[in-house]
């Protein structure tokens, strides 16, 4: 017989909830020291549930839970401290930052520095109005969690990348110095690279251009996949 994990009092993030029969709900987050992990919120949807309105994204809570399978029981949630709330174009970005957890984060593999960046940014996005940087910077983040860190510094033959140059950014290999001018639509300046990989995103161009480039990163990593926020709010691509 498989022996129940039980978790007790643990930080972590409500990335999505849904319905699950008449009371109760499936409940995707995002602990600490667990990683993603899928939970079962019995009678939560009650009137008088002690988990009916705690159950929310992007504050910061307390889970216990048991678990002898992939989706475990959850016992109790509480708050563990407030979090400025997310309104307009930042709660969109939240939303995305959740979904990218959800497509791209394996369950049951912990990832405490991610998770802490990812408090990090919620912080950010609920005290400014400038949301791109903060996207660059935690999906650049994640791919790094992930094993799959983009080669910013070096081009893919190990040289070191030059600020005037331009490079066609191939996704299992890294930047290749452009020699063709057929391919210029589709390159990313040198500078572009260097300022993306110190979190530098005071250049227009730098913008522009790192968007594109992590949005082809993220897609290789997605196989195919639309993510749903991006469909939902269309100038979200700005960002």
């Amino acid at each position: 017989m498989q022996s129940k994990k039980r978790a007790e009092h643990e930080d972590a993030f409500v990335l999505h909830t849904y319905p699950y029969k008449e009371t109760s709900l499936i409940v995707e987050a995002f602990a600490r020291r667990f990683g993603r992990v899928a939970l079962l919120a019995r009678g939560a949807r009650r009137p008088r549930s002690a988990m009916r309105g705690v159950l929310l994204s992007f504050q910061s809570l307390r889970l216990s839970w048991s678990a002898s399978a992939e989706l475990g029981n959850l016992a109790a949630a509480e708050w563990s401290g407030a979090l400025r709330p997310l309104r307009g174009r930042g709660l969109m970005c939240g939303f995305y930052l959740n979904e990218l957890l959800l497509r791209l984060l394996p369950r049951d593999d912990p990832h405490e520095a991610l998770f802490d960046f990812y408090s990090e940014s919620l912080h950010h996005l609920a005290g400014s109005s400038n949301y791109a940087p903060i996207l660059r910077s935690f999906e650049k983040r994640m791919l790094a969690e992930l094993g799959y860190a983009p080669l910013l510094a070096h081009d893919a033959a190990s040289r070191p990348i030059d600020p005037a140059a331009r490079y066609v950014y191939e996704p299992e290999r890294g930047p290749i110095l452009l020699t063709n001018s057929i391919f210029k639509h589709s390159s990313v300046s040198g500078q572009t690279l260097l300022d993306v990989a110190a979190d530098d995103y005071g250049r227009a161009e730098t913008r522009e251009e790192a968007r594109a480039l992590m949005r082809a990163l993220i897609a290789e990593r997605l196989h195919g996949q639309e993510l749903h926020t991006r469909a939902v709010l269309k100038d979200l691509s700005e960002l």
